[in-house]
């Protein structure tokens, strides 16, 4: 037994998912493709996805229309059959009673329906093809701009990546039943019924209604009988041509009075309205995105730019930034300027004067600054040297370079100086906590360099010990084996010398 069972005939009823398909010990759900199943059921007509996103069905209904001519526009620059071009139209309207307009690109999803129809009819297309079909189309609504062929960049890859993923999604969301039962063939066929198929007026502006009915979504509320039905009443009363009324005629194709006067009414209101445009319909979706992407931060407690919204005021508090003399300093009760205060109370207090340095300390740097500007004074008056020498410690000219053009133009306030001399005292305060913070660490890490280096040395100094003492030991016993043998040998000589005059005194 196959898993995907098609089923043809509307009369059957649809199987229960609860049921499904028995594979071993598991139930599995069946996927049921039908004609019947294309067309959508009332309850999801209204409201649609992008109503619940809260575009209005004005605005809906003319991106659909405007959807549908861009397909028929592209289908015809493609040289597709009109079956291919109105398959694709009846995918589009399906895709978005499924999906939304707003978190879906429409120009993205016409381009993936007509490559998609254009696989289905056996009239296939590339999508290099497509897009630049849909490119000429959108530089034929700008008249004003030049047009200029499609450039193969990063943009031109990420737009055909987005039509193949679309084309995926389409087919994930139709359930691959992409199947459409166009009423091309059965209005010819109801007309040679009626003996109406030799005018071919009649026949050519039936085709045209049905044609134009493609832009609404009639294709996807009724059966193509009845459509055929539909269109054949319309071009009867334009062209006045007289049809059977006892019984009326279309009663025996199997259509009603209701759905057909229904189908004439949907498709004359698509000649009363106005052309849609484009520009004005992708600002108000752009504007609904926005506001859809708003209310979901919000929903998960962030900010509009991604970052997280503080709910109260006693949460986190950044660190205050330095204000001005002028203003007033109240009071900061935040836990982070607690702690910071509990800890400078803490901390020892520094006999360091304010403004970071001492008497004597300022007057042996200002006069080793007096030296340096005699001693480059003194050397030869090169331009490099010259500019050199006009620049103090600080980076800023000297007091005998030459006068800035703001000095020339009047007397400094004597609020400015305040607040410049309040600025470098705070900065020299800044410089020497950082120095003596930095001479403390080099300390500190001298002291336990030289801890180090005692510990290495007495390691050092016990091995040599160890060694010189086994080296000695080893020496005194070499040296009283060299003793011992020499003994043995003394012993033996005089043992030998007297046994040769004892030998010699007996001759």
């Amino acid at each position: 037994m196959s898993l995907i069972s098609i089923i043809a005939s509307p009369n059957l009823n649809k199987p229960s998912l609860a049921e499904g398909i028995l594979i071993g010990d598991k139930h599995y759900s069946e996927v049921y493709l039908a004609i019947d199943s294309s067309i959508v059921p009332e309850e999801r007509l209204s409201p649609t996805p992008s109503m619940l996103d809260g575009l209005d069905l004005e605005t809906e209904t003319d991106l659909r229309i405007l959807g549908c001519e861009l397909i028929q526009s592209a289908g015809i620059l493609l040289r597709l059959p009109q079956v291919a071009m109105a398959t694709a139209q009846v995918l589009f309207h399906r895709f978005f009673y499924s999906k939304s307009f707003i978190k879906h690109n429409f120009e993205i999803v016409a381009m993936a329906c007509i490559n998609l129809a254009s696989k289905i009819e056996e009239s296939p297309r590339r999508v290099r093809d497509v897009l630049n079909v849909f490119h000429h189309l959108k530089q034929s609504r700008d008249k004003r701009r030049s047009r200029t062929p499609l450039t193969l960049d990063q943009n031109y890859i990420n737009t055909k990546s987005q039509v193949i993923k679309a084309e995926r999604r389409i087919l994930k969301e139709l359930g691959f039943c992409v199947h459409v039962k166009h009423p091309h063939k059965i209005v010819v066929m109801y007309l040679q019924v009626l003996e109406c198929e030799k005018n071919q007026t009649l026949v050519q502006t039936a085709w045209n209604y049905m044609n134009d009915a493609l832009r609404t979504n009639v294709f996807v509320r009724f059966e193509a009988e009845t459509i055929a039905c539909a269109c054949i009443y319309l071009a009867a009363r334009a062209l006045q041509i007289p049809l059977p009324t006892d019984p009326h005629w279309y009663l025996l194709f199997g259509g009603t009075e209701e759905d057909i006067s229904d189908i004439c009414i949907t498709t004359l209101k698509l000649y009363s309205r106005k052309k849609p445009n484009y520009e004005q319909l992708e600002r108000e979706v752009e504007k609904k995105r926005l506001l859809l992407d708003e209310a979901k931060q919000k929903s998960k407690g962030l900010n509009p730019n991604g970052t997280p919204a503080l709910t109260g005021t006693e949460g986190f508090s950044p660190a205050s930034k330095p204000c001005s003399p002028r203003e007033v300093k109240v009071e900061d009760n935040s836990p982070v300027t607690k702690v910071q205060k509990e800890y400078e109370e803490r901390q020892p207090v520094s006999k360091i004067p304010p403004n970071g340095i001492n008497k004597d300390t300022k007057e042996t740097f200002q006069n080793g600054q007096k030296h340096s500007q005699s001693r480059s004074s003194s050397r030869s008056r090169s331009p490099h040297r010259q500019i050199t020498s006009r620049c103090s410690h600080s980076g800023t000219y000297s007091s005998h370079s030459s006068p800035s053009p703001r000095q020339h133009k009047g007397h400094r306030s004597p609020l400015l100086s305040h607040l410049k001399a309040e600025h470098r005292s705070s900065e020299t305060s800044r410089h020497s906590i950082k120095r003596r913070r930095s001479r403390s660490r080099s300390r500190s890490v001298s002291q336990e360099r030289g801890r180090d280096r005692d510990r290495d040395h007495q390691k050092r100094k016990h091995e040599h010990s160890s060694s010189s003492s086994s080296r000695g030991h080893h020496r005194d016993r070499q040296e009283r084996s060299r003793s011992r043998e020499h003994g043995q040998r003394s012993k033996h000589h005089s043992r030998s010398h007297s046994s040769h005059v004892h030998s010699r005194h007996r001759r």
